[in-house]
């Protein structure tokens, strides 16, 4: 017994010694050289803690939008499922280093020709008959020894595609978070359009009322009543626009939250988030902020495995196998033991040779596969910066116009006001009033879309530093 073990020792040993030697080289992140700060930077760099959504966004209603997306958004679930397929896998791959146990047992009858050198021994071992029995009962292992290193890039391989996923379920949400906010944003957009529509169209209404009286009284023509009326009816054709791109929002976010479209309850007002209420750091943070960039890197990883596993095919393998069990050619003795015992023991060493260059081509191909890697996760960090920096400029600006907006505001408001009175003394014609009311009209609907462009850029700020999740 001591010889037959003897063998096996050694080649445990021999395998033991070749699975130190890895043809798979180790992952280094790729230099980006970032740049010291943004383009536009207006925060300084501090804190580099990025608050949660819940704390961000401080419209309650908004918040329980954002909640409902996050939780019963398709797209979103079937991240989520995604990451748990990437997680058996990941398990599977983890079990590739242990050997392979089969239980087999068989019992077969073959019958021979008669004119057959085993059909003519068949009939000395069965006493006449042209036939061989044949029962079987054995444990098989087989196991390949691990010598390039092939399990470990295989469960590096799927551990990067599992957090790869992971990262991108955080991307995912995160732009779920964004685009709820975006969308809550443009619908009390509408609604303060809609309510500015209504306000120009009574005042319009209030205008003619004026014209009217004094076309009666002969003191103006008919063409200042005509041009009144179309000033009005320029407020009026606001208002159906405005209801149905209020109905079409809301149907959009109501997807968007997983729900079939329906009313959509806000608020009147949303308050400012301040630019300062989260730091935007320096641009080499986002390589720990953002999930894609991390989604990018962990392609980066695996495309790196997947390299190592295209070389090492190249390479010899060693595989053992061993197989004991009982066997007999008669069913009453099969498991007379230990007479019926048998054992078998294997080595192969398979060194691939000529295949049509297939196995190289492999390689050669995981190789411009992992360049491509690189390049895309270079592409996602610039990407990535570029964001933050067209957030922080679009931030940046808006509050300049916000500013002269609400200066020319001011003035149109006055001037509105001057019109109506110098009209009704006679000193001014009803096409300054025509003019100055129009003036007022647009105004408002800039200011409101200059607002509604300074809560996008701070929610893709938020997005594009990496959001909150927690």
């Amino acid at each position: 017994m001591k010889m037959k073990i003897r063998p096996l020792a050694l080649y445990l040993t021999i395998a033991a010694t070749l699975s130190a030697c890895v043809v798979g080289k180790k992952y280094n992140r790729p230099e980006t050289a970032m740049p010291e700060q943004f383009r536009e930077q207006i925060v300084l760099a501090g804190d580099t803690t990025i608050v949660a959504w819940k704390i961000f966004f401080k419209d309650p209603l908004l918040v329980t939008l954002i909640d409902s997306a996050l939780r019963r958004n398709n797209e979103v679930a079937t991240a989520v499922l995604t990451l748990e397929q990437l997680n058996l896998s990941l398990k599977q791959a983890k079990l590739s280093i242990l050997p392979s146990v089969n239980l087999l047992s068989s019992a077969t009858r073959n019958y021979l020709s008669d004119n057959s050198l085993n059909g003519s021994l068949a009939g000395q071992v069965t006493g006449g008959g042209n036939f061989l029995d044949d029962y079987s009962s054995s444990l098989s292992l087989s196991w390949e020894a691990d010598i390039w290193g092939k399990a470990a890039m295989r469960t590096d391989g799927a551990r990067a595609d599992y957090l790869g996923q992971r990262e991108n379920v955080r991307a995912v949400k995160t732009r779920i978070i964004s685009q709820v906010a975006q969308a809550y944003y443009n619908l009390i957009t509408l609604d303060e359009q809609l309510r500015i529509a209504d306000k120009n169209v009574s005042l319009s209404d209030s205008t003619l009322s004026m014209v009217n009286l004094q076309f009666s009284s002969g003191q103006v023509t008919s063409l200042a009543v005509e041009q009144i009326k179309a000033q009005k009816n320029t407020a009026e054709l606001l208002v159906p626009l405005t209801r149905q791109n209020i109905v079409i929002q809301e149907n959009a976010l109501s997807i968007l939250c997983g729900r079939y479209p329906n009313d959509v309850e806000r608020t009147g007002h949303v308050e400012l988030p301040a630019s300062n209420a989260f730091s935007a750091g320096v641009p080499a943070q986002l390589l720990s902020r953002r999930p894609d960039i991390k989604v990018a890197e962990y392609a980066l990883v695996s495309a790196n495995a997947k390299t190592g596993l295209a070389k090492a095919a190249m390479y010899p393998s060693f595989n053992i196998t061993a197989q004991s069990g009982a066997n007999s050619f008669r069913a009453s003795s099969w498991f007379n033991l230990p007479s019926s015992i048998f054992h078998n023991l294997g080595v192969n060493l398979t060194q691939p040779l000529f295949q049509r260059k297939e196995l190289s081509t492999n390689y050669k191909v995981a190789r411009l596969e992992q360049e491509k890697s690189v390049i895309q996760f270079k592409q996602a960090v610039l990407n990535a910066v570029g964001e933050v920096s067209n957030a922080l400029s679009q931030s940046k600006h808006t509050d300049e116009r916000l500013e002269i907006v609400l200066r020319k505001t001011a003035a149109l408001k006055k001037a509105n006001t001057n019109a109506l009175m110098l009209y009704r003394s006679g000193m001014a014609t009803y096409l300054e009033v025509i003019t100055a009311q129009n003036n007022a009209l647009q105004n408002d609907l800039e200011a409101i879309s200059i607002k509604k462009d300074k809560l996008n850029a701070l929610t893709d700020l938020y997005r594009a530093l990496g959001g909150g999740l927690n």
